[in-house]
């Protein structure tokens, strides 16, 4: 597989046409099919379903398509370690945080901690729990902020940073919104908007599964903007943390019987020896006023 194939395919899904990715990597169009032709020959299965000018991603494509621009990223995040060694401009502060962790929640602290110390630059970079882990290990972070489930192992310390509820997030005008609190047994047969990333999905769907409540999702997503837009237009409700909620406009009951709730906490590698900036930045963690 060659970052050049990946490329062209993924210019080709967001274009839907051959020829304009072919414009919009400056390439021929021959050179672009041919390319994606070999990266389906070397994945094993058809990426695009080709009907005269008419070009859609296949479901294998679909499925492929977010592991493609992870590929992507991680090739631009290693071009960008190089030019930062290359310039010796690499920087103090590298923060991993959970996706699905609402950034209006973590913006005070970040205020906070350059007030405190100015010129500190801080480099955050967000992902799943187990993706954060691995970069630890990598060393390319120096801490994460996640939710740490059963926990992560004892090459890892957590520390618990504040506790927050899921809420049921309604459009105003969904007719569960006169509610001013939701059993999940009220959910059953609701449309429902799918948060894929989220970390305690499985753990939600299991009590839905044992209490008999059946969820049907009419749209999923990894990303947490999107399943609050389609919440908006009245697509479904979703489960979310409630401080993770953005949308001004949206509405938010507290999720009872079962209450859920999930605990965020600072993590770090035992024995790691810390640059000044960085014990700095533990520091203003473990001292800023959560709640």
């Amino acid at each position: 597989m060659e970052m050049h194939q990946v490329r062209y395919f993924l210019a080709a899904a967001k274009a839907q046409s051959f020829t304009r990715a072919a414009e919009e990597c400056h390439v021929s169009q021959p050179a672009l099919t041919t390319a994606i032709k070999k990266l389906e020959a070397q994945l094993g299965s058809p990426l695009f379903l080709r009907e005269g000018r008419q070009l859609a991603l296949t479901e294998f494509g679909r499925r492929m398509q977010p592991h493609l621009y992870q590929i992507v990223d991680q090739a631009k995040a290693a071009e960008t370690v190089a030019k930062d060694f290359r310039l010796l401009n690499q920087v103090p502060v590298r923060l991993g945080v959970m996706s699905t962790i609402g950034p209006m929640r973590l913006a005070g602290l970040l205020a906070a901690f350059e007030e405190q110390t100015p010129g500190v630059e801080t480099a955050v970079r967000d992902g799943a729990p187990e993706a954060l882990a691995a970069q630890l290990d990598a060393e390319e972070l120096d801490m994460a902020i996640l939710n740490p489930l059963d926990g992560l192992g004892d090459n890892y310390r957590a520390e618990p940073l504040y506790t927050e509820r899921y809420v049921v997030l309604l459009s105003p005008v969904h007719p569960l919104q006169k509610c001013n609190a939701l059993a999940l047994r009220d959910l059953s047969e609701q449309p429902y908007v799918d948060r894929l990333s989220c970390e305690m999905r499985d753990k939600v769907m299991g009590v839905c599964a044992d209490m008999g409540v059946k969820l049907y999702a009419r749209f999923r997503s990894e990303r947490e903007d999107w399943v609050q837009a389609m919440v908006m237009a009245n697509i479904g409700f979703a489960f979310m943390p409630e401080f993770s909620v953005t949308h001004p406009d949206s509405i938010r009951r507290p999720l009872i019987d079962p209450a859920v709730t999930r605990t965020i906490s600072l993590i770090t590698v035992p024995g790691r020896k810390h640059s000044p900036a960085v014990a700095a930045f533990i520091r203003a963690i473990r001292t800023y006023k959560w709640n």
